[in-house]
């Protein structure tokens, strides 16, 4: 794909500055704010000033497997930067060490693998970036953590002089979740060397005797203790309240399902050939069908018969995006329009706590009082006069559809103007999980451009015969 020019906001300029100033440090950020474009950056500065450094980037699978690559290959001034993602099996991931790159990206889930791979070897990454570094909350240096974050301990000090945490929300359930990262960056120095110390000195049991609540003055301290390693960027001090802040997710058809996409489009685009040399009503029946069928593809799972009541399970890369947007939200409940039946059935299951929206009363009050993590809403089931703005101001648009006025309806459910009104401010994000080089691309461009479906079908048949 052809890259593009860079032109950063102020707060990426920030992020990128702080990462190439500092070489131990938390970067914090909202959600869709850029940070791996801004940190990506300040990697290749590191490198044309100081030399090539080998970084490692730590991520959740979908992230590292296809979010940094992209970035890397997105942007004009990037060029200098090559990503390998260390995914597949063993011996995949060992030829991924091999290749001829300076950025390498894994999941947390392979970290002791990774470091077991050169338990007598030299550790060659000495720049890590912990990108969502809240998987290293459960980190502790007397035993009873995480077997990944054990794992990474051994070399985060000895070996890594660049280390760098960054997420959307660092202490999602409180500050207790705050030592375990911090520890990677300065080995216990200004929140404590063990969180048994740590948790004695801001922290008492609660009253069940087993969890602990902060003191009074626990958040105001430990901010200050890490304050002159930290950069924290809110969304409210960048962006416009008053506006949604609309962030694409990509992801990628595995080949299975790109054959099977493809077969559908060629079906659906001779039947549309076929109606204009006809002279019959331009996208008819069988045709607008099977647009219903690259859609249903492109989000993992297709309807193979007439009732539409059984489908087929074709991929979960949504289903991975999804995850990773519920992550980086920590915590805040997140509101997910679906499209299809089967959509919904595949993310209850991914996610048991989520909820389906229905009409009982109940369920947006539930909703509204932060009791529900995941709410599913069909857009044509959202309808007018439906308040969800106190249980999120998050929106996940899982499957794509062309009708504009469903797609603005169910963003206004949550919308900048109800949120003001209710006492909230906050902006609001919508997330669009897109899936590259299919019809969910096509939709993007009708909301865009307000044109119609078969203006744009026709462009793109057009575009296919030349």
């Amino acid at each position: 794909m052809d890259r593009i020019a860079y032109k950063p906001h102020g707060y990426q300029n920030i992020i990128t500055q702080h990462i190439y100033e500092l070489r131990r440090g938390n970067r914090f950020a909202g959600m869709g704010m850029g940070k791996t474009v801004a940190t990506l950056t300040a990697i290749d500065a590191c490198n044309l000033a100081d030399g090539t450094v080998p970084t490692l980037v730590l991520a959740p699978d979908r992230v590292a497997r296809s979010v940094w690559p992209r970035e890397a290959l997105k942007w004009k001034h990037l060029e200098g930067i090559s990503v390998s993602p260390i995914v597949g099996s063993a011996a995949a991931r060992r030829q991924a060490l091999k290749a001829d790159a300076n950025v390498w990206t894994i999941n947390y889930n392979n970290i002791p693998w990774l470091i077991e791979e050169y338990a007598d070897k030299k550790w060659p990454f000495p720049r890590i970036i912990a990108d969502e570094s809240t998987r290293l909350k459960n980190f502790r240096t007397r035993g009873g953590g995480g077997v990944r974050t054990t794992a990474l301990a051994r070399v985060a000090h000895q070996y890594v002089a660049w280390w760098s945490n960054q997420t959307g929300t660092p202490v999602p359930n409180g500050m207790k979740d705050m030592w375990g990262p911090q520890w990677f960056i300065d080995r216990g120095q200004r929140l404590g060397k063990s969180y048994k110390d740590f948790s004695m000195r801001w922290f008492h049991r609660a009253y069940d005797g087993y969890n602990i609540v902060p003191t009074d003055f626990a958040q105001e301290q430990i901010q200050d203790q890490i304050r002159d390693c930290s950069v924290a960027l809110d969304p409210k001090d960048w962006f416009d309240v008053s506006d949604p802040i609309v962030r694409r997710v990509d992801v990628e058809l595995p080949g299975a399902a790109r054959d099977v996409y493809r077969r559908m489009e060629r079906e659906m685009y001779a039947l549309l050939q076929k109606d204009l040399q006809g002279d019959r009503e331009v996208f008819a029946v069988n045709a607008a069908a099977r647009t219903s069928k690259c859609l249903q593809i492109a989000n993992g799972a297709v309807y193979y018969e007439e009732k539409a009541t059984k489908w087929h399970h074709l991929h979960d890369e949504k289903l991975e995006a999804l995850e990773s947007i519920a992550e980086e939200a920590n915590g805040m409940p997140l509101l997910v329009a679906y499209q299809w039946r089967s959509d919904a059935e595949r993310i209850l299951k991914a996610f048991p706590k989520a909820r389906i929206l229905d009409a009982n009363p109940k369920t947006e009050d539930e909703w509204n009082a932060g009791k529900i993590p995941m709410l599913l809403a069909h857009p044509a089931s959202a309808g007018h006069g439906l308040n969800l703005q106190d249980g999120s101001n998050i929106l996940a648009v899982f499957g794509q559809w062309w009708d504009l006025e469903l797609y603005q309806q169910i963003i206004e459910r949550i919308g900048p103007v109800r949120q003001l009104q209710s006492g909230h401010n906050r902006n609001v994000w919508v997330y669009l999980i897109i899936a590259r080089d299919t019809m969910d691309e096509d939709v993007m461009v009708r909301r865009e451009t307000k044109r119609s479906v078969q203006d744009i079908l026709i462009e793109n048949l057009k575009r296919r015969q030349q």
